[in-house]
């Protein structure tokens, strides 16, 4: 499984006891963040989704509370296979019962996307200005998601389009590489973006990807994911479906971004 990492653009792993140890300590500091004013505002999609950027009080090396750093398979692979960067305060998302709704603001075309594509996208683009272009605001290195509350599988699962970061990162790289480094973080790749996107609805596997406290995943930075809707059937705890995402941004910027791999 790991060695197809770089084929297929992610790789998850089993159960792990010392990962399974961190997201035990990451559980009581994540629950904090949902009671706290300070990130109030994540919470959209009419309740249904606590969207949690930066919201867990982790250091450098993921240590939280009293956990020691990050360790354990997933965190071997980052370090043999890919770079281990200084981690940032990780996401804590959180899918409750009912999501997908609406997202504050999300016009009936966008929701569309978000009910029927999962709404796919790769990390780091962000609409910037009026008219919502897409700029590579965050050059991340890649993607680790670590998972914190028991869930049923069809309990709102990361979704991802098996290969889907080699058609991405190739038309995201003919769009940006004929540009300076200082400029690329400005330019438009809308286009280009959406329809890379369509080529990988008609050419790549859809795949659920449902994790349990003791797993996790690793993703390629240009791997084209989103999250299913919570089924009918799904269940869960009061926590929800609640994963800690990391994501440290690359020191080269989109120049280092854009490169394989």
């Amino acid at each position: 499984m790991v060695t197809g990492f770089w084929q297929r653009g992610w790789v998850q792993f089993g159960f792990d006891p010392l990962l399974a140890d961190w997201a035990a300590h990451a559980l009581v500091g994540a629950r904090g963040s949902l009671d706290d004013p300070a990130h109030a505002q994540w919470l959209d999609c009419e309740g249904t989704w606590f969207i949690g950027v930066d919201a867990l009080d982790n250091d450098a090396v993921g240590a939280v509370r009293d956990s020691g750093p990050l360790r354990g398979d997933a965190i071997d692979f980052i370090q043999d296979q890919l770079t281990f960067h200084a981690l940032h305060k990780a996401q804590v998302s959180v899918m409750y019962p009912g999501y997908p709704r609406p997202r504050r603001g999300e016009g009936e075309a966008a929701f569309g996307y978000r009910l029927r594509r999962d709404a796919a996208h790769v990390d780091g683009l962000k609409p910037i200005g009026p008219n919502r272009e897409r700029c590579v605001d965050e050059p991340h290195a890649w993607i680790l998601g670590i998972p914190l509350s028991q869930a049923s599988p069809d309990a709102a699962p990361l979704v991802v389009w098996d290969g889907s970061h080699k058609i991405m990162q190739a038309a995201l790289k003919r769009a940006l590489s004929s540009y300076p480094p200082a400029e690329m973080s400005r330019i438009d790749v809308t286009a280009i973006y959406q329809a890379a996107r369509r080529k990988v609805f008609d050419t790549c596997p859809r795949i659920e990807l449902p994790v349990r406290p003791g797993e996790a995943y690793v993703l390629h930075r240009h791997t084209l994911h989103g999250v299913a809707p919570w089924s009918e059937t799904a269940t869960a705890g009061p926590d929800g479906r609640m994963i800690a995402y990391f994501r440290p941004e690359l020191p080269g910027g989109v120049a280092e971004w854009i490169e394989t791999p």
